[in-house]
């Protein structure tokens, strides 16, 4: 939760959000529909992803939050983080990995970051979060492991 108050990209009511989740994942980790992975140094998190299959979908999974704590960003770890969701997420069978995202100038970082690792702008909602705010789909396909 410390890293999430500590990005600036999130809002409040956001970061609530994201301990609800964090939440339903530690009191069910079977059940909640949420996988969480976390990068550690010196025993201390430093980052985190949390995704999750799709409902009433067949190998679709969704990335929901991504966060490095502000002092470790550029060093890698949060491709560290991607690569291991979308690992995992083909082990499970996962086709295709969905992001949804805002359209503000505070998330031009965190678009760039998905787009260098192969995210592309599927969807656009005009004014889906508030007016002037629009809602970016980006998807990424996903191909099996080679044996």
């Amino acid at each position: 939760m410390k890293i999430l108050h500590h990005t600036p990209e999130f809002k409040p009511s956001e970061v609530a959000v994201a301990e609800e989740v964090i939440d339903s994942h530690l009191n069910d980790q079977i059940d909640s529909g949420y996988y969480i992975l976390i990068a550690e140094a010196d025993s201390t998190a430093i980052g985190y992803i949390c995704y999750g299959p799709t409902p009433l979908t067949e190998g679709t999974w969704d990335l929901y939050w991504e966060a490095v704590a502000p002092e470790k960003q550029g060093q890698g770890i949060g491709s560290i983080l991607m690569e291991s969701a979308e690992s995992e997420i083909v082990k499970a069978e996962g086709r295709l990995a969905i992001i949804e995202t805002s359209s503000t100038p505070q998330y031009e970082r965190a678009r760039q970051f998905h787009f260098s690792h192969g995210y592309q702008v599927v969807a656009s909602i005009p004014d889906f979060y508030a007016p002037g705010d629009d809602k970016i789909v980006l998807q990424k396909r996903l191909k099996p492991h080679q044996t």
